[in-house]
């Protein structure tokens, strides 16, 4: 699989994570793009596999991430999130597996499969 085609994958699969997560919120604050990137950028090394001896995401990504999930909580800002995490993720690298695995790995208690087809227009 050609790079680019795998980090497009590798994307989705976040946007789909993230998704799934946000959902998952109660909160009905809306998201902006930069609120979700800046929320997710201590789970960088993590996600691009640079940090090879770790044992999984650092405590400051699961905060990013639990705080991403507590900041959009209609279906509309969702989608939003989706949109932004496909458009702006190609040029961050992600390794698929490591995207599949931070939801669990940081007790977002998402247990819905994710994918990179995910259709953001059809996101709850």
């Amino acid at each position: 699989m050609a790079p680019t085609t795998r980090r497009g994958n590798a994307i989705a699969i976040v946007a789909t994570i993230l998704l799934l997560t946000v959902a998952m919120a109660s909160a009905a604050a809306e998201v902006s793009c930069g609120d979700a990137v800046s929320a997710l950028i201590p789970c960088g090394s993590f996600l691009v596999g640079a940090d090879a001896g770790a044992a999984g995401p650092s405590e400051s990504c699961c905060r990013g991430a639990q705080a991403l999930r507590r900041m959009a909580g209609t279906a509309g800002a969702r989608r939003a999130l989706c949109r932004c995490l496909e458009e702006s993720g190609p040029s961050f690298g992600v390794l698929p597996d490591r995207a599949r695995q931070l939801p669990a790995r940081c007790k977002l208690g998402v247990s819905i499969p994710v994918s990179p087809h995910t259709d953001c227009g059809k996101i709850p």
